[in-house]
């Protein structure tokens, strides 16, 4: 896979990966639930989330070559724009819905 096509699959992924929480009751989109998922719940996975595209991410990286060291900005910065992605979801599950 080229570089250009993993930067824009991780985005793609984060994009699908921020916004899963929100838009099912599945845990990790995988296992029903008895009662639907709290808020709390959904943050959580939402982290969860997170950490596997960056993983993903971070997979990729070292196939394409060596990784680059990452401070802290990096961190902040990547988990700011991964709930940024999720704000279409969040949007739907809680204003969208109420509202019906």
């Amino acid at each position: 896979m080229s570089l250009s096509a993993s930067v824009w699959f991780v985005i793609a992924l984060a994009l699908a990966g921020a916004n899963l929480p929100f838009v099912t009751d599945r845990l990790l989109g995988l296992v029903t639930l008895k009662a639907p998922k709290s808020l709390a719940l959904r943050l959580a996975e939402l982290v969860l989330m997170y950490f596997l595209v960056g993983g993903l991410g971070l997979l990729l990286e070292d196939r394409a070559g060596q990784i680059a060291p990452q401070g802290w900005e990096f961190y902040a910065v990547t988990g700011a724009l991964f709930v940024t992605l999720a704000f279409p979801g969040f949007v739907w599950r809680y204003l969208v819905q109420r509202g019906r």
